[in-house]
């Protein structure tokens, strides 16, 4: 194995990150993660966000087998949220001092721009100390097929509409190997790459993201990395990144390769670690308590993350597949507490609010 300090004073190869990945002992990945994080954030803060996912649709046409969420629009329980009932779930953000909404549905196949346009607008000028951080690049790009435009101009159009910034959702793994298999209907990997590279040629911060633990090889993380750091070397607008593991209750994936077994939070902090001194262009990490449970999420602030994420009032995807963990403010700063970090609320910008 290399030695470990000299992957702290240069750029890794993916041939070190695939060794590290199978090879180096799971304390020698957390000393050398937290020494990187400790570099990038040398005053221990810990960062979180109050906000609320709100799926505006569940009726999707992409059907990718790792969903549980999806509905289609013959289906009993689909829906398209009306704008006032939206409102209503603002509203109640507002009120534990939410500031951001993650805003993000199914592919909806009959929704146009025109729709997100008045859907943004409203939202924006209703609310407009509430950031929008919303839809995906799988969403940006039918919006422009069926619109008949270009996803630049569609993405045109949602900023000057209120669209602060894109999560990095559709991700999964960036290998079309890998994509063909678990979701089949899905854009490749350039195009979810080019979605976000167009975002950030107009000057709006995208996040990026990464589901593992389906049929992916160890190669082909890294190969995902390798888009990500890539672009982040050419544009520098991805503000954070955010891993989690396949959750497959409830999920078609599961039914046609049902030895497809839950990761380890050994695997997945494995991962986080390496994720920490590969991307070394990415200055924000997001511990995935959503899937990990709020003990391996602390757990991951020693592996890399400096970020709890989002306090989460409401999710529904994961939990459809059959993860419910839920956390809120107060225990966010105690965990963040007791291990010796600084908690503090921040913005989709990453700008802090409140310390603690």
């Amino acid at each position: 194995m290399v030695k470990k300090m000299d992957l702290l004073n240069r750029r890794i190869t993916n041939e070190e990150a695939l060794d590290l990945i199978k090879n180096a002992s799971l304390l020698e990945l957390g000393e050398l993660a937290s020494k990187r994080k400790l570099e990038l954030h040398p005053d221990k803060t810990t960062s979180f966000i109050v906000d609320r996912n709100i799926n505006y649709t569940n009726v999707c046409w992409v059907d990718c087998k790792f969903c549980a969420f999806y509905r289609h629009g013959r289906d009993d329980d689909s829906y398209v949220l009306k704008f006032d009932e939206i409102d209503q779930k603002i509203d109640e953000l507002l009120e534990i001092g939410g500031t951001q909404i993650l805003f993000q549905g199914g592919v909806h196949p009959k929704l146009k721009i025109d729709y997100y346009e008045e859907l943004v607008s409203h939202i924006h000028e209703k609310y407009p100390q509430i950031t929008i951080h919303g839809f995906s690049a799988i969403e940006i790009k039918y919006i422009a097929k069926v619109s008949k435009i270009t996803i630049l101009e569609v993405l045109k159009r949602l900023q000057a509409k209120g669209l602060s910034s894109i999560p990095g959702a559709g991700a999964e793994i960036l290998s079309d190997r890998v994509r063909d298999i678990i979701a089949p209907n899905k854009m490749d990997s350039k195009d979810w790459i080019n979605v976000h590279e167009l975002a950030h040629s107009i000057g709006m911060k995208t996040t990026a993201t990464m589901m593992f633990g389906t049929v992916e090889t160890d190669e082909e993380i890294i190969e995902h990395w390798e888009m990500l750091r890539d672009l982040q070397d050419k544009s520098g607008g991805f503000r954070a990144f955010i891993m989690w593991s396949f959750q497959g209750a409830n999920t078609q994936l599961l039914k046609e390769i049902p030895d497809i077994k839950p990761q380890s939070s050994n695997r997945y902090l494995r991962l986080l670690a390496v994720s920490r001194l590969y991307l070394d262009n990415f200055k924000n990490m997001q511990s995935s308590w959503v899937t990990q449970g709020s003990y391996i999420g602390q757990l991951a602030l020693n592996f890399g993350a400096n970020d709890l994420g989002s306090t989460m009032m409401e999710e529904n995807v994961v939990k459809a597949a059959g993860a419910s963990n839920r956390m809120n403010q107060e225990e966010m700063i105690r965990l963040i507490k007791d291990i010796g970090e600084n908690p503090a609320k921040r913005n989709t910008a990453y700008e802090i609010l409140e310390r603690y």
